[in-house]
């Protein structure tokens, strides 16, 4: 042993340095010293730069010699459209893309700089290239040519001058390294410590509407060949941007690698997913070869870590060795006979050399504390000689322990590898895999291997009792006769063949496939599962309950690896389930790698069965029961299944990490019943120290339905062995999320894989690819084959395009879509898939029993029907009328107080009306006292008077002259004699102004003079003024008013050149539009145009029907419904306002008038919709920025938030009666909805430190917050009147939901929104604007799917939302 620790105490001297994140001076040289080039200052510039030969190969097979640097933190290979068409938008991109972190940046005023060059030196390559292998460790051989570095240095974010605020001081700083040959590109992004200060930008046409769009990064191809081509995206959310500096793909936090061309096949960007890599040594120093320890899997673009993580959020599992227990655990002794009533343990607990697994502090932070595995040039050398030094690996608790000692893969220091080897840890690490990610709600056919073609009804089997060789999985389906394949192949998988015994058929899965024979996967391909899980526990004395919680898990299924991962289960279950990882160790029975001979739980049961388990923990007794309900495979071959938890479960305190040996467990196998029982030890440890050693029995089983005509013929063991290692079971507590993995393998009783070498493909050592088939071969050889739906050699597999080799089943009528490992088949409008998945069927009209009358709805004056899909419908009773649709009956709103006090209600069937009492006024919901005509002057007084004296007569009365306000004109003539003079205020004479008849009058006193009030132009001006800062950029528009006030009859937007004339009231004239140049014939020397608008500049009456009113900046739109179809080719521009940006819209149905929120203009209009109608300003003063407006046509009433006063405000339609609602607790009110029927009101705060949605009545009592937990950004909010539940759109959870009025009942429609701004309901839809797609989109209420999108041709933001109905949906008067 003196050896031993002179080699060990030599390691610890070569790893005292530990790894740090990326600081700035690691960045790759940059700056004008370096030759490099500098956009100029500017919010949107662009620099060239020229590649020579070979030029960069970026995607599959393309060459670019050409790139562009932009401002906005993107390289692309053409020159960039205007910011506007590409910024705030999502991936894919129209052109080709590489985007370290796309944003609207500025580098003006001094905000920083960005540099770029073209790089061939040594030196700096060598730099880039020792990056590049700390992700892609095989890509020894890669050499670049060239280098072309960019960097964004201290860059700031585009602001837009505030009043009274102070720029910001937040800067980035990032770079881009581009490295290339002949062969391969790739792309390094970096982003030093602390370099990532601001996440997003906010879009320029938001204006006062406060969003941030967080930045983007990731590649596209753009369009090509006439279509969208391949995008790859890193970051998602906010979070996911705060990763960038804090986590890595490389290994070293702030180092992102990809593969980005090749001049071979390449379908999409490859990342690295190099989980631990060598430390950030200094970068600046020239590279020395030495080899960094590579962790023991090949390089690929996936780790397993990937299927519970976004993009860029990796979490890394550490395990630290610590002291073996005092005392070994007493096993249980093997018995040969096994019974389902004895208590036996096959399951004989193993100390790993005391291994503890230990959870990261932070889940998508890098942890100092944890250095990464550096890279030394003697390391290896030393691990050789410590292991040649090795005596033979002694026995441990029992004799599967021994096997030869290995550096697990997962040790995140070398120390602690080491140390492994010494204590004869045995644990090493499973290859990394690439697994195929499919779309959502894609039907996924798997290709069919050449030597088995699909079923067809003459293609059948029939079974003999001879066939002693054949070994099927199948499936039973009873019935009073016997069933024949003739009839009932459909119920068989797509991959499966039929065949007919003599009491019935069985379903059998093709070569190359495995299962049951009515669900068949491809052999040695990835698989997931999803599920939700349910659970009333508990935990020690605490009750816990959780509903429908997300459940995933990724399967490899060529090495019998299993991960799991459960979201949300609320503390403290989650942590006191740690111990029980058969939840997600069932998933690994289920497909665990088969020693020959020997069938996993897929390959007996399928995808449809009923697992149970029992478990009863010890010392404290407590028992939980666990149910697992699997319901087949979906069209993308996941499994679902349902998981339900209850009973009671020990308590495990905050900080406490739980370790697991590894177990073998015996099952035993019946007719439809697997069945299960055995022991399970787990340690908690405490601060990596041993705290306690604790125990439960399990009892589990296993029903299915088997197919009992071919029983005779199966081969299955009564008995097998399931052996499982490498457990963990982890608790994230920063994102909630409870994990569990695990390896497994299944074979004979008693087997003892540490005793017998096996062939890789039993073990899982193989080095085939995650889409690859591991063939064993004589002893220890092995080939590997690619899984259907690839080609290669098995070692690395790529996906085969089947559409377009013309190998796929589709038929001639069906369009074929490539997917990765396999391909679909689409019907055309009016066709459906047949049962094959590859025939298009036409589809036969649905009966519409809403049309035809065939439904049973109350009365149409009291229910409407609504139609659904394949013939379905759903009664809903109508405004006024509550029940079931079915049976309706009246609402009695007198009895519900909606009328004012001083007003008599009348309630009529579905609706009621409400007339003010004697003496009041008003229409009912709003009733005063009657006024009484105003007291007169003095000088109407006098004038009543005098004209009641009759006419004038010569010497008669004077009948005094009045000016509008009912004062005395200061000039006064007598009507009959023509004598005039002044009068005073109080209209006395003024002494010696008296003037004869025919004599010129007297001068009277001039009036006071009066300050002119600003005229409409100027007040105009004056607010969008404000509005820009006071300073205006050369784009925006600002109105020109003469000395007068009166619009310049000649109106240009800013200095774009873009003119038009308008008229008195600044309204464009139709028509007069120019290019810039050639300024229309408007000005003062040229005569004016004689086209004038009518009815309005670019108004067109909307069509008969419902449709949908939309706010786009300085434009409304109207897009028809057909039922709740949109309409997209009859939509049209309704009314346009140049100079506004429209945010909020409303509609008055009893009026039918249409409201809307100006942010540029500070005001509240509205426009009649019938044809001639002009817009007029309701509201003019006392507003910053107005954006959410809600119309209660009940009480003629409008309500309206202002994000700039924090306000919520209302007013009768035509502005009188405005009042303050809520001026208190508000920081960012944006979305407002309100409940005619029940007086309610609601609004969204999207104060980001603490978001909410509250209520009041709409007189602003009885306010209080409504829902609070676990929303981001509700832009979004409607009141849906037919389901009487308020539902909100959330920018920041991607979520739609809904609840009750009291806000119970909450309830998720659909989670995975882009980024909504303003949502309406409207029948069995929901319709919200998108500002990523810049579109309307439609979701059904009842599944959650995105059934329809309208993307104007004009892409700028959209913003509020309405519906237009063609009748009023509250009540009559």
């Amino acid at each position: 042993m003196p050896l031993l620790g002179l080699l060990l105490l030599l390691l610890l001297l070569v790893l005292l340095p530990g790894g740090a994140p990326l600081a700035r001076p690691d960045l790759l040289p940059f700056g004008i010293s370096f030759g490099d080039r500098d956009l100029p200052a500017g919010d949107d510039e662009t620099g060239p730069a020229r590649l020579p030969e070979p030029g960069l190969p970026f995607f599959s097979q393309t060459r670019f010699h050409q790139l562009y640097v932009g401002t906005n933190g993107i390289i692309s290979t053409q020159d960039f459209p205007r910011e506007t068409q590409y910024v705030d938008d999502d991936f894919p991109t129209d052109f080709p893309a590489i985007a370290p972190f796309l944003a609207d940046i500025d580098t003006s005023d001094g905000k920083g700089r960005i540099y770029y060059r073209l790089e061939e030196s040594k030196e700096v390559l060598d730099q880039a290239v020792r990056l590049i292998r700390a992700g892609f460790p095989a890509a020894s051989n890669f050499e670049p040519q060239y280098a072309f570095i960019a960097t964004w240095d201290n860059v700031g974010a585009y602001e837009e001058v505030a009043r009274n605020a102070e720029p910001s001081k937040q800067r980035n700083t990032f770079q881009a390294v581009l490295a290339y040959n002949a062969l391969d590109a790739y792309a390094i992004f970096l982003y030093p410590d602390d370099g990532i200060q601001f996440y997003g930008t906010r879009p320029k046409e938001s204006y006062n509407v406060h969003l941030e769009l967080p930045a983007r990064v990731g590649f596209s191809r753009g369009e090509y060949q006439r279509r969208e081509g391949p995008f790859y995206s890193v970051t998602t959310s906010e979070q996911s941007v705060k990763n960038l500096y804090q986590s890595s793909n490389a290994g070293i936090p702030g180092v992102w690698v990809f593969h980005i061309g090749s001049s071979s096949h390449m379908e999409n960007v490859i990342p690295a997913s190099i989980g631990k890599s060598p430390s950030p040594i200094n970068l600046e120093r020239t590279a020395v070869d030495h080899d960094f320890l590579e962790p023991i899997f090949p390089s690929s673009p996936a780790d397993y870590a990937d299927a519970f993580y976004e993009e860029g959020e990796e979490e890394y599992l550490s395990v630290r060795p610590t002291d073996p227990p005092a005392s070994d655990v007493e096993t249980w002794p093997p018995d040969t006979s096994f019974s389902l009533d004895d208590h036996l343990d096959y399951s004989e607990p193993r100390h790993s050399g005391g291994a503890t697994l230990e959870l990261e502090p932070e889940s998508t932070v890098y942890n100092p504390a944890a250095s990464p595995l550096p890279s030394y040039p003697d390391l290896d050398a030393v691990l050789k000689a410590l292991g040649e030094q090795l005596p033979t690996a002694a026995p441990s608790v029992s004799e599967e322990d021994s096997t030869s000692p290995s550096v697990p893969w997962i040790y995140e220091r070398p120390f602690e590898a080491v140390t492994a080897v010494l204590l004869g840890e045995e644990d090493s690490g499973p290859p990394s895999e690439n697994y195929p990610v499919y779309p959502e709600g894609e039907v996924i056919l798997e290709s069919f291997p050449d030597n088995a073609p699909p079923f067809s009804p003459r293609r059948r089997v029939v079974g003999v009792d001879e066939d002693i060789t054949f070994n099927p999985d199948g499936f039973t389906y009873s019935a009073p006769n016997v069933e024949t394949c003739e009839t009932h192949h459909s119920q068989c998988s797509p991959h499966a063949f039929c065949t007919d015994y003599s009491t019935g058929f069985c379903c059998h899965c093709q070569s190359k496939f495995y299962g049951n024979g009515q669900h068949c996967l491809p052999e040695g391909a990835a698989h997931r599962l999803n599920g939700k899980v349910s659970g009333d526990l508990l935990v020690g004395r605490t009750p816990v309950h959780f509903a429908d919680v997300d459940l995933h898990a990724y399967i490899v299924g060529n090495d019998g690896r299993a991960y799991t991962a459960i979201s949300h289960i609320p503390q403290p279950a989650a942590r006191s389930l740690m111990p029980l990882a058969p939840i997600g160790g069932f998933f690994g029975w289920l497909f665990a790698l088969e020693k020959p001979g020997y069938d996993n739980g897929f390959s007996i049961a399928g995808a449809k069965f009923t697992h149970r388990l029992e478990a009863t923990f010890y010392p404290g007794g407590e028992t939980v029961f666990v149910k697992q309900t699997a319901d087949g495979l979906d069209a993308e071959n996941y499994l679902s299944v349902r998981t339900e938890i209850q009973g009671q479960v020990p308590y495990i305190p905050e900080n406490f990490t739980v370790h697991i040996a590894p177990y073998k467990e015996i099952y035993q196998y019946m007719d439809s019943v697997v069945a299960s029982t055995s022991y399970r030890e787990y340690s908690l440890f405490a601060s990596g120290t041993l705290n306690q050693t604790l125990s439960y029995r399990l009892r589990q089983n296993l029903t299915y339905q088997s197919c009992p005509h071919a029983r005779h013929h199966l081969r299955t063991p009564v008995t097998q062995q399931l052996t499982v290692d490498r457990i963990f079971a982890l608790y994230n507590e920063e994102e909630q999320v409870l994990r569990y993995a695990v390896t497994n393998q299944i074979g004979p009783l008693g087997d003892d894989a540490g005793m017998v070498a096996l062939n890789p493909c039993y073990d899982g050592t193989h080095s085939c690819d995650t889409t690859a088939r591991c063939q064993p071969g004589s002893g220890l050889d092995y080939t590997c084959e690619c899984t259907a739906g690839y080609y290669g050699d098995g070692k690395e597999c790529t996906d085969i395009n089947e559409c377009a080799a013309g190998i796929s089943r589709c038929s001639p009528e069906s369009v074929c879509v490539n997917t990765v490992g396999s391909y679909r088949c689409e019907c055309p409008l009016g066709y459906e898939l047949a049962a094959d998945r590859a025939t298009c069927l036409v589809v036969a009209p649905p009966s519409n029993p809403c049309e035809d009358g065939t439904h049973n709805c109350a009365a149409a004056d009291q229910a409407r029907c609504v139609p659904h899909e394949r013939g379905s419908f759903t009664c809903v009773c109508l405004p006024g009328f509550a029940g079931n649709g079915h049976n309706c009956t009246d609402v009695d709103e007198c009895a519900e107080g909606q009328c004012h006090q001083a007003a008599v209600c009348h309630n009529s069937p579905g609706s009621f009306s409400c007339r003010c009492r004697d003496g009041y006024e008003g229409d009912g919901f709003h009733c005063s006292p009657e006024t009484l005509p105003p007291a007169m002057t003095r000088c109407q007084h006098q004038r009543l008077y005098a004209s009641q004296r009759g006419p004038s007569l010569p010497g008669g009365p004077h009948v005094p002259d009045c000016d509008d306000q009912g004062n005395y004109r200061p000039l006064q003539c007598h009507g009959s004699t023509g004598m005039c003079w002044c009068v005073d205020r109080d209209g006395n004479e003024i002494p010696g102004t008296q003037v004869p008849p025919g004599a010129p009058p007297p001068l009277c006193r001039a009036p006071e003079p009066t300050r002119r009030p600003q005229t409409m132009c100027e007040r105009w001006r004056q607010s969008l003024l404000e509005h820009y800062g006071g300073n205006p950029q050369d784009d925006q528009y600002v109105p020109q008013c003469d000395s007068l006030g009166h619009f310049n009859p000649l109106q240009c937007h800013g200095n774009s050149g873009y003119c038009w004339c308008v008229d008195e009231h600044g309204r464009e004239v139709q028509g007069t539009r120019s290019e810039p140049g050639v300024p229309p014939p408007c000005l003062p020397s040229v005569a004016p145009p004689t086209v004038h608008p009518s009815p309005r500049p670019d108004v067109v009456p909307p069509s008969a029907g419902t449709f949908l009113l939309y706010a786009q900046g300085q434009q409304i739109g109207a897009l028809p419904l057909n039922g709740t179809r949109l309409k997209k080719e009859a939509a049209r521009t309704l009314l346009s306002l140049h100079g506004s940006i429209v945010v909020g819209i409303g509609y008055d149905c009893r009026g039918k008038m249409m409201y809307w929120t100006d942010v540029a203009g500070r005001s509240i209009s509205r426009a009649s919709l019938e044809p001639g109608a002009e817009p007029e300003t309701v509201i003019s003063s006392g507003l910053i920025s107005p954006e959410g407006l809600a119309i209660d046509h009940l009480r003629s009433t409008m309500f309206w938030t202002d994000s700039g006063l924090d306000k919520i405000e209302s007013a009768r339609l035509d502005g009188t009666e405005r009042r303050t609602l809520f001026a208190t607790d508000l920081v960012n009110p944006r979305a407002i909805a309100v409940d005619p029927i029940r007086g309610n009101l609601y609004w969204t705060d999207w104060n980001r430190e603490a978001p909410k949605i509250e209520t009041s009545t709409v007189t602003g009592e009885h306010r209080r917050i409504l829902v609070n937990q676990d929303i981001g950004l509700p832009n979004g909010l409607t009141f849906d009147p037919f389901s009487k539940q308020i539902c909100w759109a959330d920018a920041g959870t991607k979520k739609l939901e809904c609840a009750l009025p009291d806000g119970r009942g909450r309830r998720v429609i659909q989670n995975n929104l882009n980024y909504p701004f303003s949502i309406v309901s409207y029948a069995n839809y929901f319709f919200h604007t998108d500002w990523r797609r810049d579109g309307v989109i439609a979701v059904n209420k009842d599944s959650g799917a995105f059934t329809d999108e309208y993307l104007p041709e004009q892409r700028t933001h959209l913003y509020g939302i309405t519906a237009v109905h063609p009748y009023c949906p509250g009540a009559r008067k």
